[in-house]
């Protein structure tokens, strides 16, 4: 028998300012269920979300949680007030009693320590900690609304991680598919105010919604169709059989009633990018880079070539210096040494992660505008702001809406139709899924596929990299950068595992006590600790680089590689001889230190 389920919520219905938001909204979570939440940003998915937390009074509706049931919500704005370190804060959902390790261990795998002070916090930063406080009582059920936001590759792998582990009933909601499909195994679609629910998985959902759109368009070809026959029939057909007529008139008053309330899907996102004249054949050249800031080495000897069409994804732990590698190749910021060459008639457009280009006190349309007028040139063509305005989903009543009340989906959206507008022939987007709906993405990446121009993308979605990047530029660690053919997927094949994190500094200990180190013996070479290290760590690199040999040569063996992508080939080519070259050398090293070791 099936065990009752833990919350419910029943023909919930919420109205904001006169709009229903949520019509008839069904949500059941039993125990240890994997749901996730999925719809168009602004169909009220948050909203529902709050509503089963407690936090938001729907209209009508019924909310029945079961006595004894521990609940945690994963707060897009945790309030820090009170606490003095985010341990404090974390600790503070833990039961009472029970022992702060699991806080600690919380906060170190987010990559914090314990010792932030919480009116210091960057919005990444307050999202980690919330995250850890939602985690930490390890309660019946969580709900997690967008908990990737804010999160690097590596701390992504390991919410994953953390989450497959947990005996707690989830609902996510995020953009991330990889995240969604890895661990959802029920899907709810909130789509026009109502839910509707498959027993599987995110994998399983796109086709589904397909299919229903379908079977729904074809619904309303037949209604169409039964309409017009009717009206046909009023035009010609009426006769003094006038209690049939009757009855036929309102047969058809019915049905156009019908039509009216066929519940349409909102509008779609329509992008395209302006395009300038094509940059010279090479884009940028960085040769023997190297940037420090005081004793921290952000790269160190990065040779990179950039050429015109290339698709670049740049992938690091977050405080890896993706940024920095960014201005440095844009010419932004000079090298400590090297030389960085740009190309020749580049005109680059540059999505700022921070939307700190946005003026919270500007309105939508002067974003777009400059404030100079109505009207916004794409493409050469001068389009009225409003319409444009359409393509990325905003109403007319939204062009004179502030910046600041947009929400975080509203001004990334507003961000790339201001940077679609710009001439260029060179786009350097810095984490553009963030807070985009599924469907947005969706068309983000079919643009960014018929862009003719260079592309250099910062991203931690996996599969936006795996969709959109021909190679992915990779931070390992000590300022030390190293490019993979392919995307995100490709590159874990070669490298042979995923992005590791920066090490934080742990949190204050016990002094344990020290043990003298043990003789060593007679007539044995001693090898130093970093000889030690590298004699270790050498067979798992070598076993990389074979890995990514063997992976180069999968591509380079498509005999219509060069004809088909000539830049592509010319890389992997090069990628196969650095790594052929770097596998020689380590094998050679691992023979001279088994050598010393065995004296």
């Amino acid at each position: 028998m099936a065990a009752p389920p833990l919350l419910t919520l029943q023909d919930v219905a919420l109205t904001f300012g006169g709009t229903p938001l949520i019509n008839r909204a069904d949500l059941t979570i039993s125990p240890g269920e994997r749901t996730c939440l999925v719809g168009r940003n602004g169909s009220g998915k948050s909203t529902l979300m709050k509503i089963a937390a407690g936090l938001v009074e729907p209209d009508k509706g019924r909310l029945f949680v079961q006595p004894g049931t521990t609940i945690r919500y994963l707060a897009q704005e945790p309030d820090f007030s009170g606490f003095s370190t985010t341990l404090d804060f974390v600790e503070a959902g833990l039961p009472p009693g029970e022992s702060a390790h699991r806080a600690r261990y919380l906060l170190e795998s987010l990559g914090m320590t314990g010792a932030e002070d919480p009116k210091q916090l960057s919005g990444g930063e307050g999202r980690r900690a919330a995250l850890a406080q939602a985690l930490a009582p390890e309660p019946d059920v969580l709900l997690l609304d967008e908990p990737t936001n804010h999160l690097d590759l590596p701390a992504i792998e390991w919410l994953e991680a953390e989450l497959r582990g947990t005996r707690a009933a989830m609902v996510l909601i995020s953009h991330d598919r990889r995240f969604l499909s890895a661990l959802s195994r029920a899907t709810i679609w909130l789509d026009r105010g109502e839910t509707r629910r498959i027993e599987q998985g995110f994998s399983n959902f796109e086709a589904w919604r397909d299919a229903f759109f379908e079977e729904e368009e074809r619904d309303q070809h037949k209604l169409d169709r039964k309409i017009a026959a009717e009206e046909h029939w009023l035009r010609y057909g009426v006769t003094a059989r006038r209690k049939r007529n009757v009855r036929r008139l309102g047969n058809l008053h019915e049905l156009r009633q019908n039509r009216r309330d066929v519940r349409r899907p909102v509008g779609s996102v329509s992008m395209n990018a302006s395009e300038a004249e094509s940059s010279g054949s090479l884009v940028v050249e960085a040769r023997d880079i190297s940037k420090a800031y005081g004793d921290r080495t952000i790269v160190d000897g990065l040779s990179l070539r950039v050429m015109r069409g290339d698709r670049l994804g740049i992938v690091g732990a977050n405080g890896a210096g993706k940024s920095t590698l960014i201005n440095l190749l844009m010419g932004r910021l000079a090298p400590d040494s090297g030389q960085v060459v740009l190309g020749t008639n580049l005109m680059p457009v540059v999505l700022d992660q921070a939307r700190a280009t946005l003026e919270p006190g500007m309105t939508v349309t002067e974003v777009l505008t400059g404030g100079r007028g109505d009207s916004v040139t794409v493409n050469g063509q001068s389009r009225h702001v409003i319409g444009y305005l359409k393509d990325f989903l905003f109403t007319p009543e939204q062009a004179r809406t502030p910046v600041s009340v947009l929400s975080g989906g509203e001004r990334n959206r507003l961000l790339i139709a201001r940077a679609l507008a710009q001439p260029a022939n060179l786009l350097v987007l810095d984490e553009p899924t963030n807070d985009l709906d599924l469907e947005t993405l969706d068309l983000l990446q079919e643009m960014l596929g018929d862009y003719q121009g260079t592309l250099i993308l910062v991203s931690h979605d996996r599969d936006f990299l795996d969709r959109v990047a021909g190679s992915v530029l990779v931070s390992e660690g000590s300022g030390r950068w190293v490019e993979y053919a392919g995307g995100y997927s490709d590159m874990l094949v070669q490298r042979g595992q995923g992005v590791e994190a920066r090490t934080v500094a742990p949190t204050k200990k016990e002094p344990r006590e020290r043990t003298a180190p043990a003789a060593q013996p007679a007539g044995k070479p001693k090898l130093g600790f970093k000889d030690q290290h590298e004699l270790k760590t050498l067979p798992a690199r070598i076993a990389k680089l074979e890995a990514a040999i063997a992976q180069l040569k999968a591509i380079l063996a498509d005999a219509d590689l060069y004809a088909r992508d000539p830049a592509r080939f010319d890389k992997a080519t090069a990628m196969l001889a650095q790594a052929e070259t770097e596998l020689s050398q380590a094998e050679d090293r691992w023979l001279e230190l088994e050598m010393l070791q065995a004296g």
